[in-house]
């Protein structure tokens, strides 16, 4: 599509011709992206992508200001992302796009709306490179301390930036076997957890549910904390829709996202739910190794020699997997955005090896810009980018939420054939989510850290919103222009 055309209803979907055949990829050089992850890469990826750094460190927050009523907000926030992930299945398998939910926006909703949500959801994965890169430095900088913490986190962005370049199939190679190492390490930990619980494992004894109704019962701070649980499970979930992007450049994409869809309920429902579940039941809520790290402290409890060192291999593992995917993710998303003509034209120009060299380069030094500030104004600059993009799932998910419901009839009516994977009990269940969103987003308001991302958020979004309507304009009047 040139970056005059706007699409509008009736008209080919983004990356379609007019028989709906995708065109989104091909061989390298074709001008297009390479179809170059197999189907393992794709599977790896859709599970690795719900296990974050965020599950093995930062779950000891939530659970410390919920109490084992965290149960209660990681159920809720999954039943969410479950639905969202459904509604987004549906129009992926459908009409794959290395743009997924900005490519459906743009043609359901409008060119605003595809450009303000691609280039809040680059911004957001801009500054996680520089969050989990200065993350991932501290872990190596513990184990090498002669070392500066900014070397490592400069070589970690480095190498990490080369797999990217390399192909497609290298990123993929590469997040198979960092999500692996996290699945068997959950897969060990749950194992592990149930014995203990049962006193199945030597030196323990089945604890029953004393942790989980002592210490001041399952809802020690009320029924609210529940809530305030859900800001933080919430953006745990974030990463969970990159399998739709990464389907565009798979062999076979709808099958690839069926799959993926199909599964993100035992995903979340055994990751999280299982995991968290195993540390509420054998360790008090309140105990201050549960809020500095649950899972070392679980294995800690059942005698699991040097599970600190393992536990910092694992989320090391998680931090690289994250840094891994936001390349990928920031730099297809920008690719995107540069073929709808919504940012330069560069972006859309990809290698021999169908790579998108400039959107990746393009997005690692925004990344490594972050990473500077982190080290130099880490409570100013910083912070103001980090709290900016606090909100950006949730506007996220709201607009794949009315972006399925306009896509829906225009499947239906276009390319009924490709309605593969359909949302449950439309359109109830998409404005039941939407109900939901919007619940959590008024909630933040109630929240001091959550309010300050809040207003934060909106701000980028009115910034993002008012480049899109001066965009808009000049290509309205180029269009003039050229017209006359």
């Amino acid at each position: 599509m040139s970056a005059d055309t706007t699409t509008r209803a009736g008209s080919p979907p983004p990356g379609h011709s007019a028989d709906h055949t995708p065109t989104g990829h091909g061989q390298g050089g074709d001008g297009h992206l390479k179809a170059g992850l197999k189907n393992r890469h794709l599977s790896m990826i859709a599970i690795g992508g719900v296990i974050g750094a965020g599950l093995f460190v930062g779950s000891g927050a939530g659970i410390a200001s919920t109490g084992p009523g965290i149960l209660l907000s990681y159920a809720l926030a999954g039943v969410l992302v479950v639905l969202v992930m459904r509604m987004l299945g549906e129009m992926a398998a459908a009409d794959p796009q290395s743009g997924s939910f900005s490519a459906y926006a743009d043609r359901a909703l409008g060119r605003w709306a595809g450009f303000s949500i691609g280039w809040l959801y680059w911004f957001f994965w801009v500054v996680v490179l520089a969050v989990e890169a200065t993350a991932g430095a501290k872990i190596l900088n513990n184990w090498m301390p002669g070392v500066p913490q900014w070397a490592f986190a400069l070589i970690v962005m480095a190498v990490l930036t080369a797999t990217n370049l390399g192909s497609v199939a290298s990123y993929g190679e590469f997040e198979f076997w960092f999500a692996g190492i996290k699945v068997v390490a959950i897969a060990a930990f749950l194992v592990v957890g149930t014995l203990a619980v049962f006193g199945l494992l030597p030196g323990t004894d089945a604890v029953g549910a004393t942790n989980l109704t002592g210490h001041g019962g399952f809802l020690p701070h009320g029924v609210g904390a529940v809530f305030t649980g859900m800001l933080t499970v919430v953006f745990a979930f974030m990463g969970s829709e990159i399998v739709t992007l990464a389907a565009g450049e798979s062999e076979d994409p709808e099958k690839a996202v069926s799959k993926a869809t199909n599964s993100v309920i035992w995903r979340i429902g055994v990751f999280y739910l299982g995991s968290i579940l195993l540390v509420v039941t054998l360790l008090p809520w309140d105990s201050a190794a549960v809020k500095g790290s649950p899972y070392v402290a679980v294995l800690e409890h059942v005698g699991i020699p040097g599970a600190g060192r393992v536990m910092d291999v694992i989320v090391l593992t998680a931090v690289l997997s994250c840094l891994n995917s936001g390349m990928y993710t920031a730099s297809r998303m920008a690719y995107s955005l540069g073929q709808r003509g919504d940012a330069p034209k560069a972006f859309a120009t990809v290698t021999k090896r169908g790579v998108p060299q400039v959107a990746i380069l393009s997005s690692v030094v925004f990344g490594f810009v972050a990473v500077f500030f982190n080290y130099t104004s880490p409570d100013t600059v910083f912070s103001f980018l980090l709290n900016s993009s606090g909100a950006v799932a949730l506007f996220v998910w709201l607009v794949i939420c009315f972006s399925q419901l306009r896509m829906r009839r225009i499947i239906e009516r276009e390319m009924p054939e490709r309605l593969t994977v359909r949302m449950w009990l439309y359109p109830y269940l998409t404005w039941a989510a939407i109900g939901m969103i919007g619940f959590v987003m008024a909630y933040m308001f109630t929240d001091a850290d959550g309010r300050k991302q809040m207003y934060l958020s909106l701000v980028a979004a009115a910034i993002v919103l008012t480049a899109s309507a001066v965009v808009g304009r000049r290509r309205r009047a180029a269009a003039v222009a050229t017209a006359s």
